[in-house]
């Protein structure tokens, strides 16, 4: 299966941005790529960067952008996973990431579960916590378990996904760092942030693909300086060994050829599905174990 990452900066205008998401997308298209993966909130900037009630208004085109989303799809022949702003209803706000088949149709759709809420990504100000589940998304490429940035930071998720049949992982994200901070403190973060992904993709024997944004991007209400997206979007395989890796600053495209069969090949050396102590689990679903 040929994969495009679309690593990408948000522009000054939403046109601009899916304008080069567009280009970006046909590129990939003419190398073939089958599975087109986009970042977190694509169509443009990282508006939760603060809190502001007008940003609401960016979800009130949801039912529009999903056709044009699916027209591109079809144009290009492509399962293409894109992340929206989905308004349900006056109040009920969801990052919603939406899967298209070849056809145009919609494959299925995840809403991002664990909602982050801190100086700069205040998404719980905005998002409401998804309902429907950790359910894979079964497209003519594979079944996709389709997760949403904050969501990497939890093994749960990425093994519940793989329970269920999941094929590979996938991440859109926003993530970065703040330019005050130390270099070793910007370090530390990217390190974990990539390790605890590996981590997800070894555990569950699955492939595992992570698309990021990269730019810095400034707070409109001038709150703080702003966020630099640290790029650096990556694949690997079910043993967590690279496939593809991205630079830290560049828009680009990052291609890669994914074999899923590979992970059922791992799981049979490495069965750790099935030594899993189930029985012993019960406690998991606590918030915490006094």
């Amino acid at each position: 299966m040929k994969t495009a990452l679309i690593q990408q900066k948000s522009y000054i205008t939403k046109q601009e941005t899916i304008q080069k998401t567009l280009e970006m997308i046909e590129e990939g298209s003419k190398q073939k790529a089958e599975l087109i993966l986009l970042q977190e909130l694509h169509q443009d900037r990282y508006f939760c960067i603060n809190e502001d009630i007008k940003n609401f208004d960016l979800a009130e085109n949801f039912d529009d952008d999903l056709i044009f989303w699916a027209n591109i799809a079809k144009k290009h022949k492509i399962v293409l996973v894109t992340s929206l702003f989905e308004k349900r209803v006056a109040g009920i706000y969801h990052n919603t990431a939406v899967v298209f088949e070849k056809d145009g149709t919609i494959a299925g759709k995840y809403r991002k579960m664990h909602i982050p809420d801190d100086p700069g990504f205040y998404e719980k100000f905005y998002f409401t916590p998804g309902d429907l589940g950790f359910e894979p998304i079964k497209t003519s490429v594979g079944k996709l378990g389709l997760l949403i940035c904050w969501d990497q930071w939890f093994p749960e998720a990425a093994r519940l996904m793989a329970l269920k049949g999941a094929q590979i992982l996938i991440y859109p994200t926003a993530i970065g760092w703040f330019d005050e901070d130390t270099k070793d403190e910007k370090d530390r973060q990217l390190d974990a942030w990539i390790t605890v992904q590996r981590g997800h993709a070894i555990a569950n024997g699955l492939p595992l693909v992570a698309i990021n944004r990269v730019g810095k991007e400034f707070d409109n209400l001038k709150q703080i300086d702003g966020i630099r997206f640290w790029g650096n979007s990556f694949v690997v395989g079910a043993q967590g060994e690279f496939i593809a890796k991205a630079s830290q600053d560049t828009q680009e495209i990052i291609y890669c050829d994914i074999d899923l069969k590979k992970g059922e090949e791992t799981r049979k050396i490495w069965p750790f599905f099935r030594d899993r102590r189930v029985e012993s689990y019960s406690n998991i679903n606590k918030i915490f174990i006094d």
